[in-house]
């Protein structure tokens, strides 16, 4: 790279693209507690109260045809930024997919879902993902899938991880 592109050592690497590495002796842990804190201020969230879950149970979702309407590029800003943390994040993932389904109309009840979904990362800045040095080249796959969970339309959910020297690397789900 150095020969396409001049290059420096600035020292270790400790914030990049809204990620904090934290480096130790024998380990190195990523987490997003600067940039979360930052969207609680921008949604008017850091004074909210704190939650233990993400999501309740989904009792009633769907497109609430009696609710009122929201602010579409807010509630897409906000969709938007929880997909960003998704990468470290990974708690957050199932419900922030639930809700984006509804992005094209979202109703106030959708916005106060997805801002509980804030208020979970309140309580969970420190957390990240954790990767101890010189853990071993084993790699595992595994899948899953509900085929055709949601009641609104019966789509599957379905999902796979890839896990090397027993650590987290690769997600998806849909």
């Amino acid at each position: 790279m150095t020969k396409n592109s001049e290059m420096s050592m600035m020292g270790e690497l400790t914030y990049f693209m809204g990620y904090q590495f934290k480096q130790g002796f024998k380990r190195i842990s990523i987490c997003q507690e600067k940039f979360v804190k930052n969207l609680l201020k921008k949604y008017d969230l850091a004074d909210s109260a704190l939650v233990k879950c993400p999501m309740l149970p989904p009792n009633n979702l769907g497109p609430d045809e009696s609710g009122v309407f929201v602010n579409k590029t807010l509630f897409r800003g906000m969709i938007g930024s929880l997909m960003y943390l998704t990468a470290s994040i990974h708690d957050i993932h199932f419900s922030t997919c639930l809700y984006a389904r509804y992005q094209a109309n979202p109703k106030e009840s959708h916005l106060v879902d997805v801002k509980r979904i804030f208020r979970y990362l309140k309580g969970t800045l420190n957390l990240g993902l954790w990767y101890p040095k010189g853990s071993g080249f084993d790699l595992k796959a595994y899948s899953d899938s509900d085929y055709s969970g949601c009641n609104l339309d019966r789509k599957s959910t379905s999902g796979g991880c890839q896990i090397l020297g027993g650590e987290l690397i690769c997600w998806s789900a849909k």
